[in-house]
């Protein structure tokens, strides 16, 4: 008898043979630099409660469901030798190179530092984030629409106690056909408040970037990340010469509870006889509680969170996100999506994360409206 396993069920089994290990391995010191490996794999599976597109992302499979691995990321990271810093991720799941960079900290100091290479631009909380540590399954609607990634480019950061600043220039994504368009970036956060349990962070970033081609799709998958299908969509933009975002961020946390917030607009500049300027919107917020206790951690402008108390366990957390998007604008009717997501993360032991997520999402595009529902699961392993 031959026996098949799917993506998930092999993902299970190889989480489960592997040992217990620290958050990273530290391999090796070769002239002065001290080498260590990271690494992230993650399974999911998606449950679609479809109601006028089908959500199913394998279409001829004649299931409701999908189940594969999402990220398989390996990534070398080295310190010193003085003040430089460097890290080489790669994904091998979605082919492509992740952080691939080198950090030079002025005067030894973390948080006045020059960066080269591949990095996350600065913008948007959540994207800039571990995905480890994600709150939820699928990032807000904003931040997979609208958010810049990763991108090669250089950085100048600064930060002197609550404030910080950086600020970059960047292009296209290192791995070959990825997202191109050159362009700038600006962040500054303030953290008024970072002691005894309590954190309160206010952010505002600025992206400016080139419309590669000079054409421009916008749109939004329901919170889900195996599906291939978008609810709301501008389509193709046409005559669009840069698109600038402006991104309002906070985020609140004592004691074992964390409140955040994500606000960002788009504006797309184009040219030519009726192609008329295009703007669009969106915003999430949620409520994140960890029933067993912990509390949250600060580092860098964006929140973690923090190890389980009790490793045996584990931590449990449970979360509650709504958040909304609106691409319609004058002659452009992109449509209106709002979601709701109910969620609970386990941490058990040093190295595994269970996600569990019910999604429902109200949609309306060019007056048809499309509100499926969605269940989704994700095992995760790391060190």
């Amino acid at each position: 008898m031959q026996i098949r396993l799917t993506p998930l069920a092999t993902a299970l089994l190889l989480a489960g043979a592997v040992p217990l290990a620290h958050a990273e391995i530290a391999l090796d010191v070769i002239g002065g630099t001290e080498i260590s490996f990271e690494g992230l794999v993650q399974a999911d599976y998606n449950h679609f409660g479809s109601d006028l597109a089908d959500l199913n992302g394998d279409a001829l499979d004649g299931s409701n469901a999908d189940q594969e691995l999402r990220r398989a990321e390996l990534v070398l990271k080295g310190k010193g030798p003085g003040n430089t810093d460097w890290v080489l991720g790669y994904d091998a799941k979605a082919d492509k190179w992740l952080d691939v960079n080198a950090k030079y900290k002025l005067g030894g100091n973390k948080r006045h530092y020059l960066q080269m290479g591949q990095f996350k631009q600065p913008n948007s909380l959540e994207e800039l984030s571990s995905t480890r540590h994600n709150d939820f399954i699928s990032k807000a609607t904003i931040t997979n629409s609208f958010a810049i990634g990763r991108r090669l480019g250089a950085a100048w950061s600064y930060g002197s106690g609550p404030f910080a600043i950086t600020a970059s220039v960047f292009g296209s994504e290192l791995t070959r056909n990825k997202a191109a368009g050159d362009g700038v970036g600006l962040r500054g956060t303030f953290a008024p408040i970072n002691q005894d349990g309590t954190i309160l962070h206010f952010g505002l970033s600025y992206v400016d970037r080139d419309v590669d081609g000079d054409a421009i799709k916008l749109s939004a998958k329901p919170n889900a990340d195996l599906t291939k299908a978008s609810l709301v969509s501008t389509g193709t933009l046409a005559n669009a010469d840069r698109m600038a975002t402006i991104g309002l961020e906070s985020f609140w946390a004592r004691g074992p509870v964390k409140l955040q917030g994500e606000f960002m607009q788009v504006d797309v500049d184009r040219h030519g006889t009726g192609a008329d300027d295009f703007r669009g919107s969106g915003g999430y917020l949620s409520a994140l509680w960890n029933v067993t206790g912990e509390g949250w951690k600060y580092k860098d402008g964006v929140p973690a969170t923090a190890a389980p108390s009790d490793p045996a366990a584990g931590m449990w957390q449970l979360g509650v996100r709504y958040d909304t998007i609106d691409l319609d604008d004058g002659a452009v009717q992109g449509g209106r999506m709002d979601a709701i997501t109910a969620g609970v993360n386990v941490y058990w032991r040093s190295n595994f994360k269970l996600a569990l997520n019910y999604v429902k999402l109200d949609s309306r595009r060019a007056g048809i409206d499309d509100n499926p529902d969605i269940i989704e699961a994700r095992l995760q392993f790391h060190w």
